[in-house]
């Protein structure tokens, strides 16, 4: 006899148990048919979920977030049927949700190639329109895998032997198709209305490159066919951004062989670089930062002192010297900041400490994980640590949310999102100094007024964090800032300050990063602007273009004036048409074009053109440059 709770706290009694669809029914033959799932006392579950005691019930629909997620896992299920229909011979492994959409991993004996993508999802509309029923059931350990290995799924039963035995394990068919899954799932394939196959590639069986290859299929699903259309429309746009071809177009930078993972930056790439380091030094400066630097290479012992050597081993190079002493790149700047910090007694007088460093790191990553500026395994940290006492570790906190937030705004990032993110199960320190950590970032926020998500299990092993989001003009999100509150690495290097009453105490140590890395940040913001950067940042303000050359003399005359105001400018002399050089340097982006013929030079003027093709008309030169100097303050 349950009594369902709903979301207005109106109540529901029943006679006897009842499924999610049942309480849906009872409201309306609406709410019915558009009911996806539920979810129970908090619970995700199926629209047959039987209800036999009291509970609260949430009614999940295509309108809700979860019921879209539900959508694109039951679609991955759809590509695995459509594919064991086309490919009978071909196994299927794993198909999650991810970002945008979703993939599903096969094994099959050739690569799959366009045409059939193309007759897959055409499958996949088949299956649809078809309503096929889809039922859960479950099986123990044993009759799963037993099940799976009589029809040939050798990979669905390699996973389910990791499993636990004493495991009881759902599964859901879907006419002739069977797949092991937690759900839950749409009740049927008609419910899968709006879905595109994206696109193959490769991915290693459980992700290990000693494995066999397997064929992994994109793919992605919405509720309207207006949200796939502007899904894809973001997709071209991106496409257009993507800083790997802007970064080739606009001569900023290249990578090659010799050094994967490593920036080769151009002139105007590294003017570009140099122009983030040159704002974030002002920025700290203002901030009450000092900056220092520290070796790129240090002892063994120290990283075992610092615990990265046990949790971080595998993504560090190392190198061994002729008396067997070894050595590591840094993968991260904190044990050079607390070596740094122990270099001398301090007071409590000289607390809050803030010590900026633009560290280069060396992390290994995967070849395949390489990714233009995005993912490298040689890169450059804002990176900052604060060194204060336990009651000035809040506000030192809030100041650097503050911070983060202000500076994200000269970006144009007006959209972002925090996470906190709580202790891991693999992690040093007490559960004791843990509360506090924790406890001292949320209470930052909450101080604040900031909104911020939870992530339970996903701090750093030393130390929970805040982990910022932007969000781009594209409607991308990217993680970039972090900050992390540590009392476990003071501990283990045994750093200390005086106290007031004379005693020795242990400081409170922040990790804090901005921009995080300074390559990715750069990546990002060549596709949030497309390559056209605002004039305060773009590498290159102005070109000085002459129509013939009886202006050279004129021209470098402006150009030489307009570098001693600080402005960034090359000169065209080249003897081409006034045409061909305004269309190269659009494809080059630059925020003005400057162009001085025999009126110009008989006037002391200057013809400005903006890079969207605005003709500002004649100017003094003096007007440009200030012109200039005021989209360039900052």
């Amino acid at each position: 006899m349950p009594d369902i709770r709903l979301p207005d706290g109106s109540i529901r009694s029943f006679e006897q148990p009842v499924t999610v669809a049942g309480v849906a029914a009872s409201i309306g033959a609406g709410l019915a048919r558009a009911t996806l799932a539920g979810r129970v006392d908090g619970t995700l579950v199926d629209a047959s979920h039987l209800i036999e005691h009291n509970a609260d019930l949430v009614i999940i629909t295509e309108r809700d977030a979860d019921g879209l997620d539900i959508i694109r896992h039951s679609a991955a299920h759809l590509l695995a049927h459509a594919v064991k229909t086309l490919f009978p011979d071909a196994q299927v492994t794993i198909g999650p949700t991810i970002e945008n959409g979703f993939y599903y991993d096969f094994s099959y004996k050739r690569p799959f190639t366009p045409d059939d993508l193309a007759a897959i999802e055409k499958k996949m509309a088949e299956l649809a329109k078809a309503d096929i029923p889809v039922e859960r059931y479950t099986l123990s350990r044993d009759d799963a895998v037993a099940y799976f290995k009589s029809i040939g799924e050798a990979y669905k039963a390699e996973i389910i032997e990791s499993i636990p035995q004493d495991q009881t394990l759902s599964l859901y068919r879907q006419g002739d198709f069977t797949d092991l899954c937690r759900g839950p799932h749409v009740p049927s394939t008609g419910k899968i209305k709006v879905f595109k196959l994206m696109k193959l590639a490769g991915a290693y069986w459980r992700g290990n490159s000693k494995n066999e290859m397997l064929q992994r299929v994109y793919g992605t699903a919405f509720v309207k066919k207006e949200e796939l259309e502007a899904h894809l429309h973001m997709l071209e746009e991106a496409e257009k951004r993507d800083h790997r071809k802007l970064g080739q177009q606009l001569d900023l930078y290249h990578m090659q062989d010799e050094a994967p993972g490593s920036v080769f930056w151009h002139p105007k790439g590294w003017r570009l670089f140099q122009t983030l380091i040159g704002y974030m030094r002002q920025r700290q400066e203002q901030a009450g930062y000092v900056e220092v630097n520290t070796p790129d290479v240090m002892d063994r012992g120290l990283w075992e002192t610092s615990g990265h050597w046990f949790n971080y081993r595998e993504n560090m190079f190392t190198t061994q010297t002729e008396d067997e002493r070894v050595f590591a790149l840094k993968p991260m700047n904190c044990p050079g900041a607390v070596s740094m910090y122990a270099h001398g007694l301090h007071s409590y007088r000289d607390l809050p400490m803030r010590m900026a460093e633009f560290g280069k790191v060396h992390r290994y990553e995967p070849s395949g994980a390489l990714h233009g500026l995005l993912r490298v395994r040689h890169f450059t940290q804002d990176d900052a640590h604060i060194f204060c006492t336990e009651g000035q570790m809040e506000q030192e906190c809030r100041d650097v949310v503050a911070l983060i937030l202000d500076i994200y705004k000269d970006f144009g990032f007006d959209s972002v999102r925090i996470k906190l993110s709580t202790r891991p199960e693999n992690r040093i320190g007490s559960d004791e100094v843990w509360d506090k950590l924790e406890g001292a970032l949320s209470s930052a926020l909450e101080s604040m007024g900031m909104a911020y998500e939870l992530f339970p299990g996903e701090g750093a092993f030393y130390g929970p964090k805040l982990e910022f989001v932007l969000r781009d003009t594209l409607g991308r999100d990217w993680q970039c800032g972090t900050l992390q509150v540590d009392m476990n690495l003071p501990e283990r290097f045994d750093i200390s300050y005086v106290a007031e009453d004379n005693t020795k105490k242990r400081p409170v140590m922040l990790h804090r990063a901005l921009f995080g890395s300074l390559e990715r940040f750069t990546g990002i913001l060549i596709e949030h602007y497309a390559g056209a950067f605002p004039t305060w940042l773009a590498p290159q303000q102005a070109v000085v273009m002459t129509i013939t050359e009886a202006q050279c003399d004129y021209a470098r005359e402006v150009t030489a004036q307009l570098r001693a105001a600080g402005v960034r400018v090359e000169a065209d002399l080249r003897n081409e048409k006034i045409s061909y050089k305004i269309r190269e340097h659009s494809l080059q982006k630059l925020p003005y074009q400057v162009i001085v013929g025999d009126k110009e030079k008989a006037g002391g003027l200057v013809a400005v053109r903006t890079r969207t093709g605005e003709d500002l008309g004649q100017l003094p030169l003096s007007q440009f440059i200030e012109r200039i100097k005021s989209e360039s303050s900052r």
